[in-house]
């Protein structure tokens, strides 16, 4: 009888385990092992969603009837080789719902538009602002009366990170 190769009736059943399909075997890279484990253990992390709408006014009885399951990936994270988290520091945008401790989560394959909140990199400083474009120039203007916008000059070394799509914060 020849060694190695396939056997009839040999190995697990196709169709068979956990998701009852076919599985393929796939080589990912040691170094990128534990990477990969982490990201597939989070990537799918699911809460339930339930269906009555919480009154932020009057109050009203709470169905509990369960809607579905929310998974805050499909809300927040809409390119995930774009997006990155970076948490806020200062009180520059509190008029916009950002404060000291948030976490932003920033979108790098989003277009910097007029009126967008956006990370930027001004002369080696990182900063939150909104992006305001006009005949007077170019600023990043902040949310709070007590600062300064700061307006982009062409001897500025300026690099637009990402736009803010999401804000997490808590109450």
């Amino acid at each position: 009888m020849p060694r190695g190769g396939a056997r009839l009736g040999a190995g697990r059943p196709k169709g068979q385990g956990k998701y009852k399909e076919s599985t393929r075997p796939i080589r990912i890279p040691e170094s990128m092992v534990q990477e990969i484990l982490e990201y597939v253990e989070t990537s799918g992390y699911q809460l339930p969603l339930y269906a009555s709408a919480v009154q932020a006014g009057f109050p009203s009885p709470a169905d509990d009837y369960l809607e579905g399951n929310l998974d805050l990936n499909k809300h927040l994270i809409k390119h995930p080789t774009a997006t990155f988290f970076v948490r806020a520091a200062g009180q520059s945008m509190i008029k916009s719902g950002i404060h000291h401790g948030d976490i932003l989560v920033v979108d790098r394959s989003l277009e910097a538009k007029n009126g967008k909140i956006v990370i930027a990199a001004i002369d080696g400083q990182l900063t939150v602002k909104r992006l305001k474009k006009s005949s007077q120039g170019t600023y990043l203007v902040p949310e709070n009366d007590e600062f300064d916008p700061i307006k982009i000059e062409e001897n500025n070394d300026v690099i637009i990170w990402g736009v803010v799509t999401n804000v997490l914060h808590e109450v």
